[in-house]
């Protein structure tokens, strides 16, 4: 049987931290977007042990000006 799918999200944050950076963004911009009062979920999201929720992560994808499938870097795909 072939692997599932799943998210890697390790390099799914260092993703979000290349895509944030090439867009000029720092982390307090992010938290400003987002209207969180700390930066904590940002640099979780960064380091790969949280993910964004679907609604956070559809707004990452239009801050960046690009797709959800960008953003999230997957394994057991062939």
């Amino acid at each position: 049987m072939n692997a599932l799918p799943a998210i890697d999200m390790i390099a799914t944050g260092n993703n979000t931290i290349r895509m944030r950076k090439a867009n000029g963004l720092s982390v307090q911009d992010l938290q400003n977007i987002f209207g969180f009062s700390t930066p904590q979920a940002i640099y979780k999201w960064q380091r790969g042990t949280a993910l964004p929720t679907l609604d956070n992560l559809i707004v990452l994808a239009s801050v960046f000006d690009t797709t959800l499938d960008a953003i999230i870097i997957r394994t057991g795909t062939s």
